[in-house]
């Protein structure tokens, strides 16, 4: 096996679901022959309320944290799974009844509470936590990656772990702008500027760019702007393990059930 299909292929471990039929090889062999490399970019779409955005996040550090040659930059872009979601977001157990029947929603979260787990991750749903409508978020950390001082990876961070571990409203402004202060995002206005409609525009536009390239469900991951696998959970979608193993270096379709 060579070395760009190693790396693939420990990245692949790193994420959770692989969705696209074939996929293309990343050649990143100079990686392994000590060349100097330029740093290897990583766009993820991703949505907030996502569990296995959340998880995919934690196993591709992990993946690359067993490379420490390479240098990679993360970059976060939109999708929202729930873009009809009301703006006071809906209760949390009752969404998930609603899409999925309410036997089925107690499997599919305890399953991902297990998947988390296993991952270091503590999954909490509370009494009365909420699914959110996400766009606010969103243009949070859009915000973020418009700022050089500010770490967009670490804000992503902070508002999965408030949705998916502590089980708070990411999608009320004044949670969103305590989320934001804690990343460093300073700001007396900041909550009022997410109240409106700013930059609402642009993160639409982006969400609706992700789902022109053909993005139909997350996390779906982008390396050096190639295509590495729609690694996606979509609210109509069953959730099991994946089945049979995945080429060198490419992908086979899965469809996932608990």
């Amino acid at each position: 096996m060579t070395a760009q299909f190693k790396w693939l292929r420990a990245i692949r471990k790193g994420l959770w679901r692989i969705r696209s039929a074939r996929l293309p090889c990343i050649p990143l062999a100079g990686a392994y022959t000590g060349a100097v490399q330029p740093p290897v970019q990583i766009q993820i779409v991703s949505d907030f309320v996502c569990p296995w955005c959340y998880i995919a996040k934690r196993r591709l550090e992990a993946a690359l944290a067993r490379r420490p040659a390479i240098d990679a930059r993360l970059s976060w872009l939109p999708f929202q799974l729930s873009p009809d979601m009301p703006r006071e977001g809906k209760d949390r157990h009752a969404h998930y009844a609603e899409i999925f029947g309410p036997e089925r929603a107690r499997v599919i979260m305890d399953k991902m509470v297990a998947t988390a787990a296993a991952d270091g991750l503590v999954f909490v749903t509370r009494p009365g936590a909420r699914s959110p409508n996400t766009l606010a978020a969103h243009r949070l950390l859009y915000w973020a990656g418009l700022m050089p001082d500010i770490d967009q990876n670490a804000l992503a961070e902070r508002l999965f772990a408030a949705h998916h571990t502590r089980s708070e409203d990411i999608g009320d402004p004044e949670v969103l702008a305590r989320i934001a202060a804690g990343a460093g995002m300073a700001g007396d206005d900041l909550a009022a500027r997410l109240r409106s409609d700013t930059d609402e525009d642009v993160v639409r536009a982006l969400i609706d760019e992700a789902r022109r390239a053909g993005v139909t469900g997350v996390p779906f991951v982008v390396f050096d702007q190639q295509q590495a696998g729609g690694l996606g959970w979509r609210h109509e979608d069953d959730i099991e393990s994946q089945k049979g193993p995945a080429g060198a270096g490419c992908a086979r379709a899965g469809r996932v059930q608990a």
